[in-house]
């Protein structure tokens, strides 16, 4: 299986079983939110962050970049989180933030030209965010 055939997997897994709220376009960028619903869900989209980490070699957190002009940080304050950060394409700017202990989040983007920050607060968090830009 390539890299791109699993974050594609990865994101129709975490759309499948997660609520989802979508942002507006906004200068040639959508945003889809996603947080699990319940233990079930939770669970689901923890499993398939841990593979995406154990697939491309991190543990607790990481970045991943294929493309030109990306700007990625990843900052964490507590034990036991992962954070990933994983940008397909070119100029995207991302920025993941965990503060708590036990937290799983992602941060997607593809195409070109997104900008997406996100912090998760607490304790045994999940989410992600997905954006596409052209």
């Amino acid at each position: 299986m390539t890299r791109k055939t699993l974050t594609a997997a990865l994101a129709a897994a975490m759309i499948g079983t997660a609520s989802l709220t979508a942002a507006p376009a906004l200068a040639g960028q959508i945003s889809i939110n996603l947080t699990p619903a319940d233990a079930d869900q939770e669970k689901a989209m923890r499993m398939g962050l841990g593979m995406y980490a154990l697939f491309n070699g991190i543990k607790n957190g990481g970045i991943k970049q294929n493309g030109s002009g990306n700007a990625a940080g990843l900052a964490q304050n507590g034990s036991g989180n992962l954070g990933v950060v994983h940008q397909e394409g070119n100029g995207h700017t991302g920025t993941l933030e965990q503060n708590g202990i036990g937290n799983a989040c992602g941060l997607f983007q593809f195409g070109q030209n997104t900008n997406g920050h996100v912090q998760q607060n607490g304790n045994g968090g999940t989410c992600a965010t997905l954006q596409f830009g052209w």
